[in-house]
């Protein structure tokens, strides 16, 4: 992800240049009227989340917050990745409270699972901006959902989805807490057991999954598909080609690299990735094991329609941005989103 390809404008370009892009881009949103709540207002389903929940205390934030992320991943094409996988990874330890942020001993940046996760300086940038024009009232919580939604959309140079807001920050960050985060190594099982422990079913697994048509994974993560110690031991679940494509970047067991999760349009959001999972060339033993399920399988087939995977992921984001959220009194709006507020 830290390859350039030509200026801006090429670098996010649609296969069918500007037209084919703004085409694309109608067809979503149209497509997420009709699947997605259009007005502002407390959510039903979750009353303390809302649209436009900051439209008088800080009417700001959504540009600032756009503004701030487009400029840094128009600098650095690496972040859409980087700032979604903060924002899962958030959520799915102890629910979207921003823990993940936080700097104390043993909290949960420190785990394994979240050495490699970056974008913590898009948040820091954020929160600064937003403590200048509004102190003290947009949650690290609510800058993370903004922050990755944009991220993602600034390639379409329009919000891919809404998000809601009203997330208050959690005072509590244990690097033991991570267990919760989905392996890259499990099986379809273990994967679908992760997302139902956090409300989530078998649609938002296969559909955010999609997140991996962007981003990198370690080497690590990779080998043990490609070998068993010192020796070549390919996953018959990996196709032959593709794996010696994995290994050119993980040349041994031992490799300390990255290689793209998606092997052919690595710096675009698009539904080519589950044409690769089809086709046995999933990077992770997680992506693999999406096609080793009837259902899942399906959705794979269907997901590979973009319009079909832009409002599928849009639906499932809004969902897994609801996890275990404190809103109301609970927990506090922390005034630096890497520690907790001294009174």
């Amino acid at each position: 992800m830290k390859r350039q390809q030509g200026a801006e404008g090429s670098r996010w370009r649609g296969d069918g240049g500007g037209a084919a892009t703004a085409w694309w881009w109608v067809a979503v949103v149209v497509l997420g009227h009709l699947v997605s709540s259009a007005r502002a207002g407390l959510l039903e389903s979750n009353p303390g989340l809302a649209y436009n929940f900051y439209q008088k205390s800080c009417p700001s934030v959504d540009s600032v917050v756009r503004s701030v992320t487009w400029a840094q991943v128009a600098a650095n094409p690496a972040l859409p990745a980087r700032l979604l996988r903060l924002h899962f990874h958030d959520c799915f330890v102890k629910g979207c409270d921003a823990s993940i942020l936080l700097d104390v001993a043993q909290s949960e940046k420190t785990a394994g699972p979240n050495l490699s996760v970056g974008g913590y300086e898009v948040i820091d940038a954020i929160k600064t901006q937003l403590e200048q024009a509004c102190p003290g009232v947009v949650s690290c919580a609510d800058i993370l959902a903004l922050a990755a939604r944009d991220a993602v959309s600034y390639q379409f140079k329009a919000s891919l989805w809404q998000v809601e807001t009203g997330r208050r920050d959690g005072t509590v960050s244990l690097a033991s807490n991570t267990n919760t985060l989905p392996s890259p190594f499990a099986g379809f099982a273990g994967l679908l057991q992760s997302f139902q422990n956090r409300g989530l079913n078998l649609t938002d697994l296969v559909a955010l999954s999609g997140a991996h048509t962007i981003g990198v994974a370690s080497c690590s993560s990779v080998t043990p598909r490609l070998f068993n110690g010192n020796a070549t031991s390919v996953d018959p679940l990996l196709d032959s080609a593709y794996a010696k494509t994995l290994m050119s970047s993980c040349p041994s067991s031992s490799a300390s690299g990255t290689v793209n999760l998606d092997g052919g349009t690595a710096l675009k959001f698009d539904s080519g990735y589950y044409t690769r999972v089809l086709n046995k060339q999933g990077t992770l033993a997680s992506d693999a094991a999406l096609a080793q399920n009837a259902a899942a399988a399906q959705m794979v087939q269907d997901l590979t329609n973009p319009i079909k995977f832009y409002a599928a992921f849009s639906m499932s984001m809004k969902k897994m941005g609801r996890v275990e959220v404190l809103t109301g009194t609970n927990g506090q709006i922390r005034k630096q989103c890497r520690q907790v507020n001294s009174s």
